[in-house]
């Protein structure tokens, strides 16, 4: 465990910083965000993602709740969802929902299904689509979907929304400055600098385990090179595992990061758990499990659901409300006159934490008080199989 002062410092900091941070309606640009039609028609939406993530139908509903908040939308009860899909939501917004102002196309969802071949396909279908001017505004969600709309072959509003790294990727050329008129990416430049800080202050790990896949779009979403330049500020060793990912077979994605759980475990004195297409709500279970046998805690990178589930820590995202509201709030200054790139491309997280006390308790870890202060979201026990 790091000195006592350093981590007093740490937990003084994250609870000092103020939610305004995040940004989600605080913005005082010269945008309304008031609702507004267009031209006497509703404004339409499209979506298309790489394939299924749990993170996309997420943030996705928090978008959606916060075009509620500012009466896009007439406020309604979201079902829960089952699985990692956007598809059957995308369905129920065509009934479930009401608004005057703005329409969810029931044809203009696409998921590449984690194939190249058809996203290939789709990326031309969409993009031929959108150069016939039938669609408003078209959502991105996540890396793959970003890189094939992130350019000039059309000029419809595109919001890149849940991409990892959206810089080092290519999708936009800086955190101010996206490189395209039409194109907007949510970015956060230090989210994972902070996540391996604020892991290494707490735990101390002297070897971190990183299971990812070796590939361009894999190390970006691991933030491998944040966590290279961590480790040698920090001395602690990176012990690498590589797994697919962004493949259509999930079934493996998924045996290959157990697979590799397995062999770090042993290895390490922490995990640092990456988003992946092989990290699912199927294989948390496992993932869990082999960490908490060996006694090893574990930092989730894409946030408290995880936690929830049975890993150790992470920096909550309440439920990620407050990237909704910025989401939305964004969305709404498009539709009232903004062009994209005009707008804050910069969303800091709160620096809040999230705990599981009952995975703490099995690998041995005692919470220090300043850090359940810190804390908006505790978990107290990990859900059966």
């Amino acid at each position: 465990m790091r000195s006592v002062k350093r981590l007093l410092m740490l937990m003084i900091w994250m609870l000092a910083v103020p939610l305004t941070q995040a940004g989600s309606l605080t913005d005082n640009s010269e945008f309304s965000t008031a609702p507004v039609m267009n031209h006497g028609e509703r404004w339409r939406i499209g979506y298309f993602e790489g394939g299924e993530y749990v993170d996309y139908q997420k943030v996705l509903i928090e978008t959606i709740k916060g075009l509620m908040q500012l009466g896009w939308i007439e406020k309604a009860e979201i079902p829960d969802q089952q699985g990692e899909q956007t598809e059957q939501l995308w369905q129920w917004l065509q009934q479930g929902i009401h608004s005057e102002y703005i329409e969810f196309v029931p044809d203009a969802h696409y998921t590449a299904k984690w194939d190249e071949t058809v996203r290939s396909q789709l990326t031309e279908t969409i993009i031929t689509r959108l150069n016939q001017n039938d669609l408003d505004l078209m959502i991105a969600m996540g890396t793959w979907a970003g890189k094939s709309l992130a350019n000039n072959r059309h000029h419809t509003p595109t919001m890149v929304l849940s991409a990892s790294d959206p810089i080092s990727t290519g999708i936009i050329k800086s955190v101010y400055d996206s490189g395209y008129d039409h194109v907007h990416a949510t970015v956060d430049p230090n989210r994972y600098e902070r996540q391996v800080r604020v892991f290494h202050d707490i735990v101390d790990f002297k070897k971190l385990g990183v299971a990812y896949e070796d590939t361009e779009n894999g190390r970006s979403y691991a933030a491998l090179d944040v966590i290279e330049k961590q480790s040698r500020q920090r001395g602690f060793k990176i012990v690498s595992c590589h797994t697919l990912s962004d493949i259509s077979d999930t079934a493996r994605a998924e045996a290959s990061v157990i697979d590799c759980f397995r062999k770090l475990a042993p290895q390490v004195d922490a995990i640092y758990v990456t988003v992946q297409g092989g990290v699912t709500a199927n294989s948390i279970v496992q993932l869990v499990k082999i960490a908490n046998e060996n006694r090893v805690p574990t930092f989730s990178q894409s946030g408290s659901d995880e936690v929830r589930k049975g890993l150790l820590l992470s920096l909550s995202q309440a439920g990620f409300r407050y990237i909704g509201e910025f989401h939305a709030s964004t969305f709404a200054k498009v539709f009232n006159g903004a062009e994209p790139n005009q707008l804050t491309q910069l969303f800091e997280e709160p620096p809040r934490m999230a705990v599981n006390l009952k995975t703490a308790e099995i690998v041995g870890f005692n919470p220090p008080l300043l850090l359940l202060g810190a804390a908006d979201e505790v978990y107290r026990d990990i859900p059966s199989e």
